[in-house]
């Protein structure tokens, strides 16, 4: 058997997705060996008695930065020759399919979710490997975006999704949207399932198909669809 994945969580508030991780195909996946997933509270590196983890930042501000020490000790007792340290910031790289994937194929990932106002810069600058960002808006901490990082990255590791080509198939695969679905019944209120899907000629649903993905694309995401006509390869 393959070894997992490893994932190690660092956060403040593990409670937050401890029922994620059990649920699903990422329960699933810990269930079958395909992950390890661990989730740590970074208090529990706090050296002082009340487990302080913020401060107020020099130089003023509104808010509170989280400390240097306890997340260095942490990042320090988990991290091995083999880890790659991130850090979930709005301004970090944006998720994407291929980073998901690039990540899906390491064998250990130390996931550290901020809060308040953030880190201390010295620990972005000394112990972090890539920062990570899914989307241009801000949350009141990093623990949800870590866990939508952790589903996109895990839904590449073999094994996990059951079907390998169902990722194929995902939106943004090739710089395209995904196609429509339907199921049964075949006609719901009124509303009825397009003909070339049930007509079982399978050359005339893949064209359907990409036809609707191509439409969609260059609807709602123009760039995708330039992307996609500058990577084609003309032969």
């Amino acid at each position: 058997m393959e070894t997992p994945l490893k994932i190690d969580l660092l956060t403040l508030f593990p409670e937050m997705v401890e029922g994620y991780f059990r649920s699903s195909m990422l329960g699933r996946a810990v269930e079958n060996g395909l992950l390890e997933i661990n989730l740590h509270n970074i208090r529990n590196w706090a050296k002082d008695k009340h487990k302080i983890t913020d401060d107020r930042p020099y130089g003023g501000g509104a808010g509170m930065v989280m400390k240097p020490e306890p997340i260095v000790d942490a990042i320090e007792a988990l991290r091995s020759d083999h880890s790659t340290v991130i850090y979930m910031a709005p301004d970090g790289d944006r998720l994407t399919r291929s980073v998901s994937q690039e990540f899906s194929i390491q064998s250990h990932l130390i996931i550290l979710s901020g809060h308040y106002e953030g880190i201390d810069q010295r620990v972005r600058d000394g112990w972090i490997d890539r920062e990570i960002s899914i989307g241009d808006y801000v949350l009141t901490n990093g623990t949800l975006a870590a866990a939508v990082f952790v589903d996109s990255v895990s839904r590449f590791v073999p094994g996990v999704l059951g079907e390998p080509t169902s990722t194929d198939f995902d939106s943004f695969a090739n710089d395209q949207l995904s196609f429509p679905q339907y199921t049964r019944p075949e006609d719901f209120r009124g509303h009825k399932v397009p003909d070339v899907l049930l007509s079982g000629n399978h050359g005339e649903i893949e064209n359907w198909r990409a036809l609707k993905q191509i439409n969609k694309t260059s609807t709602r995401r123009p760039d995708l669809a330039e992307n996609h006509l500058t990577n084609l390869t003309i032969i």
